[in-house]
C-alpha cells in the first residue's frame, strides 16, 4: 500500500531530504550540544518549558529517520553512515551534560532529572505514536509543521542529559535508568518511521523483490527483536509502578482518614522514602494535640504492607495549631486519637 498523494518525485525529493538531515556535520553537532546545554540547565531548575526548549532543537531525529530510510531501503552504506551520526550526536549530548554535571555538583538531583530514570511501557507507546507521526510528518509537506510537536512528544535529549547528569554524581543505577528510556525511544522511532516509510511507498527493495512483508520483516529484524524485548521489560516495570502507587495511594488515604478522624487535626503532607528493608512514610499533621508513640504505633498498625516487602515506619511531624472563635479556643480538650 502506498499514499497516492505522493509521486515519485516528492519521494525522492523527501528521500534527499532525510539523507541529509542525518548527515553528522559541525551544524549537526552545535545544535545538539546547545540543546543538551538547555536540557541540562532545565533540568536543574526543573523548568518544564525549557526541556521543551531543547527537545524543540535537538537534531537527533534526523539520524534516527535516516537509520528507518537506510533499511527499508536496504542502503547499509547509509545504515552506517546514519548510525555514525546517531552515535555521534549521542555521545556529544551525554558529552555535554556530563561537563555541566561535574561544574554543577553542588546542584540537587530534581523531580525533572528523577523523572527520566524510570522508564516503561508507556514510553514505549508514546515512542512508537510519536515516531508514526514524526514519520507522516516528514512525508506530508503540508504536514510538516507538526514535526515540532513530534520532537516535543519523543524525548531524546533530555533522558540522554539527565544520564550525563547522573554519571557525573556517581549515580549509576539511574543514569542507566535513563540511557534505556532514551534507547527505547530511539528504537521505538526507528521502527514506527520503517513502518510508515514503507506503507508510503519508500521500499526500493520491498518493490524489486516482490516480498513485502518478509522483506520488511527480515531488513528491521533487530528492532523487532529489541521491541519485544523491550517490551517485556517495561511491562515488569510499569507493573511495578502501578503497585507502588497504589501503595501509596491507599497509605495516604488510610492516613488521612484516621488523623481527620481526630477533631480539629489535619493531614498535610505524605511524603514516602525508601531504604535498605524500611520503608519511612513521613505524614505532617497539624492540630491542636500532638498524638503520643502509642497512638502513632497504633496508626501505623492499619498502614498497608508496601509491594518490595520492607518494614512500614511511620514518623509524625506534628505541628501545633490552634483554632479559635468568639468564645474561645476549639478542640482544646480532644487528644489526638484513631479511630476505633
Amino acid at each position: 500500500m502506498t499514499d497516492p498523494s505522493l509521486e515519485n518525485q516528492d519521494r525522492e525529493t523527501i528521500r534527499e531530504s532525510i539523507r541529509k538531515g542525518a548527515t553528522f556535520d559541525r551544524a549537526h553537532l552545535l545544535m545538539n550540544v546547545l540543546a543538551a546545554t538547555i536540557a541540562s540547565y532545565g533540568l536543574f531548575v526543573n523548568s518544564p518549558a525549557v526541556v521543551i526548549g531543547a527537545m524543540i532543537i535537538g537534531m537527533l531525529m534526523g539520524s534516527i529517520a535516516g537509520v528507518a530510510l537506510a533499511l527499508v531501503d536496504g542502503d547499509m552504506k547509509f545504515l552506517l553512515k546514519s548510525l555514525s551520526s546517531l552515535l555521534a550526536g549521542v555521545m556529544g549530548v551525554m558529552a555535554t551534560a556530563l561537563i555541566l554535571g561535574t561544574i554543577h555538583k553542588e546542584m540537587p538531583l530534581t523531580n525533572g532529572i528523577l523523572a527520566l530514570t524510570a522508564p516503561n511501557l508507556l514510553d514505549l507507546m508514546i515512542a512508537l505514536a510519536g515516531g508514526a507521526a514524526g514519520a507522516y510528518a516528514t512525508v506530508s509537506p503540508r504536514l510538516s509543521i507538526s514535526f515540532v510537536g513530534v520532537a516535543v512528544t519523543t524525548a531524546l535529549v533530555p533522558p540522554l542529559s539527565s544520564a550525563g547528569i547522573l554519571f557525573a554524581r556517581g549515580e549509576f543505577d539511574l543514569a542507566f535508568g535513563a540511557l534505556l528510556l532514551a534507547f527505547t525511544n530511539m528504537v521505538a522511532i526507528q521502527f514506527a518511521f520503517s513502518v510508515v516509510l514503507g506503507f508510503t511507498g519508500f521500499r526500493r527493495v520491498i518493490r524489486t523483490s516482490g516480498h513485502s512483508l518478509y522483506t520488511f520483516v527480515k531488513q528491521n529484524f533487530v528492532s523487532i527483536t529489541i521491541l519485544l524485548v523491550l517490551a517485556v521489560v517495561l511491562t515488569s516495570s510499569l507493573e511495578r509502578v502501578v503497585v507502588r502507587q497504589i501503595f501509596e495511594t491507599t497509605t495516604r488515604f488510610t492516613l488521612q482518614k484516621e488523623i481527620n478522624s481526630s477533631l480539629g487535626s489535619r493531614l498535610v503532607e505524605v511524603q514516602f522514602e525508601t531504604i535498605p528493608e524500611i520503608t519511612i512514610i513521613r505524614a505532617v499533621v497539624r492540630g491542636p494535640n500532638p498524638p503520643s508513640a502509642a497512638q502513632v504505633a497504633a496508626l501505623e498498625a492499619e498502614l498497608p504492607s508496601p509491594p518490595d516487602d520492607t518494614k512500614v515506619e511511620l514518623r509524625v511531624r506534628f505541628v501545633q495549631t490552634e483554632i479559635i472563635n468568639r468564645d474561645g479556643p476549639l478542640y482544646e480538650d480532644n487528644d489526638f486519637r484513631t479511630s476505633e
